[in-house]
């Protein structure tokens, strides 16, 4: 037994952060079973009345799903999209644009049926990681619209992708309006939301602007009321730091990579992934590990 933690511990620390999320999803999923009557306090409402009674279903609602079929696909679509964020940006920046878009794919969510409650239907819920993909997806294909990806026997830029995404989302919620026993309003609200927020963030980073600075600050202080206080006794080290202009050398290595990292994205951006050359695509490859 203690030989098969260790190796489902091994499994884990091998995984990047969006395939944790993966796999927590399955372990929510699979527990939904036992725990089903309690669902209802994790899902999202689409009244803020009902929503100031359980404020934590804004982030709970995304690791939530429908049936097996639901989350097969939002997992897919994560796994494959993860892959390519990963190999670009880092770990931090993928949660920053996961959380907040499902936050803000909730937000919309609830903002339309409150506003709107004859158009929508009322007492509605939401469930699903949906508005969290679409932000990743859009993000990529507003970050690096020109960037191909291989469909069949021809390429596809991105911003293709993306547009075709937001048009069928939009039809979804259409086609709810008008048929509110058999269509998904709701969850393609959500999906717009996360959206939106994946394309504003993409575009402001573009422009030097990390609008999810704030959120992770606030993510790494509540984390940190979760770890351990203890401290060991203090010791008192001396280590002798190289400087280069004013700054340890690992600075300076640091701030001459990202640089480097910002000239391929934006040659990237603007005549796709397949201009690089191998070398720059190697250097990005371990960028992402």
């Amino acid at each position: 037994m203690t030989s098969l933690n260790q190796d489902i511990k091994d499994k884990l620390s091998n995984l990047n952060v969006l395939e944790k999320i993966i796999a927590f999803n399955v372990v929510v999923f699979l527990l939904s079973f036992i725990v089903k009557p309690y669902l209802n306090w994790m899902a999202l409402p689409s009244g803020f009345s009902d929503y100031i009674l359980k404020p934590w279903s804004i982030i709970t609602y995304a690791f939530l799903h429908y049936d097996f079929m639901h989350l097969l696909f939002n997992m897919l679509w994560l796994y494959f999209l993860g892959r390519m964020f990963l190999n670009l940006f880092g770990s931090k920046l993928a949660l920053n644009v996961y959380f907040l878009g499902a936050i803000f794919g909730g937000l919309l969510f609830m903002l339309c049926y409150s506003l709107f409650p004859s158009v929508f239907q009322i007492n509605s819920r939401l469930l699903g990681a949906s508005a969290a993909v679409r932000a990743l997806l859009i993000f990529l294909c507003a970050y690096m619209p020109n960037h191909g990806v291989r469909f069949f026997t021809f390429n596809l830029k991105l911003w293709y992708i993306g547009l075709a995404i937001v048009v069928l989302d939009v039809l979804g919620v259409l086609s709810g309006i008008s048929n509110p026993e058999t269509g998904n309003a709701g969850g393609n609200l959500a999906h717009l939301g996360g959206a939106f927020l994946g394309y504003f963030y993409a575009k402001q980073l573009a422009k030097g602007q990390d609008i999810g600075r704030g959120f992770e600050k606030f993510m790494d202080s509540l984390m940190g009321l979760f770890k351990s206080s203890k401290k060991g006794p203090l010791k008192t080290v001396h280590k002798k730091k190289s400087k280069v202009g004013g700054y340890s050398r690992g600075d300076f290595n640091a701030f001459n990579n990202q640089k480097k990292i910002d000239v391929i994205l934006d040659k990237i951006s603007k005549s796709g992934y397949e201009s690089l050359t191998s070398e720059e695509k190697e250097f990005l490859f371990r960028a992402g590990k």
